[in-house]
């Protein structure tokens, strides 16, 4: 973290003190935050030094260059944070051990560091200074990726006579993106969606709608028209409902248990009925016996 430009000094007077204390750290009055930390007395017997603690204003820059470093060190990452340049616009470099932790997947982490810095380094500001987070050279390295892809995907489109879309950018990137195409003249670029998912879509001069299905809106000569998707995506889900309000029935019901152990089964214990013809007095084996009579 970078060390505050800061000391206490004494004088006969609070002035006295002061006058010390700028010519020894080389600043001007409007440079510094002065503290009368106690005014110079006269007593009886001799006198009292003022004593006075002078620190250096910091800028913008170097704000925002602390809270980094801070900020590594709550997050235990090892790495700092350096102000290469303060002007129009502040730049300030990190270097780490790990820098893929702090760039990220894309640059998010490094976007994030980004934003906070430019939010601590405007506070108090009216006008906003646009504050630069690089580590390893990352922010040149992608821009000139961007320029290639961005260069490729308009040829693409171009061949193709079809629109292309990118991936979701922050606007950093995006105007990279449009600020390369503008010079092409046979493309055009235009960008949709909400933020933090907007991305460019580049569209052709040559643009053929009936060769681009994917951003052709559908006619009525279409073969399925929106009703018909609609209405068989409807019939669906009344199927697949139907199917799930009848399968919340069938959970509610008991299952019937096969296997059940013949003890759980309630024994019939009515006795068979006699055969009907008992009660008329005919027995069925009346006639066999008569005729085994008869053979013996």
């Amino acid at each position: 973290m970078n060390q505050l430009m800061q000391g206490e000094f004494t004088g006969k007077t609070a002035e006295e003190a002061i006058r010390e204390g700028l010519l020894t750290l080389g600043l001007k009055e409007e440079e510094a935050i002065v503290e009368v930390l106690e005014e110079g007395k006269k007593k009886l017997f001799g006198s009292v030094k003022a004593r006075v603690r002078i620190t250096k204003k910091q800028s913008d820059g170097e704000r925002a260059t602390d809270f980094l470093d801070g900020l590594f060190e709550i997050l235990e990452m090892t790495a700092t944070a350096e102000l290469l340049s303060e002007g129009e616009s502040i730049r300030i470099n990190v270097t780490a051990t790990n820098p893929q932790a702090v760039i990220g997947r894309r640059g998010e982490i490094l976007d994030s560091l980004q934003s906070l810095a430019g939010a601590v380094a405007n506070i108090g500001r009216e006008d906003y200074r646009r504050v630069v987070v690089d580590c390893e050279n990352y922010r040149e390295e992608r821009e000139e990726s961007l320029k290639k892809l961005a260069l490729r995907l308009a040829d693409k489109a171009v061949a193709s006579a079809k629109k292309v879309r990118l991936d979701p950018m922050n606007p950093y990137e995006r105007r990279i993106v449009h600020a390369v195409l503008a010079q092409n003249e046979t493309v055009k670029t235009i960008s949709e969606g909400k933020e933090p998912h907007r991305y460019i879509i580049i569209v052709p001069n040559n643009y053929d709608p009936e060769k681009d299905k994917k951003f052709r809106k559908p006619r009525k000569g279409d073969k399925r028209s929106d009703g018909e998707k609609k209405f068989n995506r409807d019939r669906r889900e009344g199927r697949e409902g139907r199917e799930n309000r009848e399968g919340r029935e069938d959970r509610g019901k008991k299952p019937y248990r096969r296997d059940r152990r013949s003890s759980d089964v309630k024994k019939d214990v009515r006795k068979p009925a006699p055969f009907f013809g008992t009660y008329l007095g005919k027995n069925p084996n009346a006639g066999k016996e008569d005729e085994g009579n008869k053979k013996d």
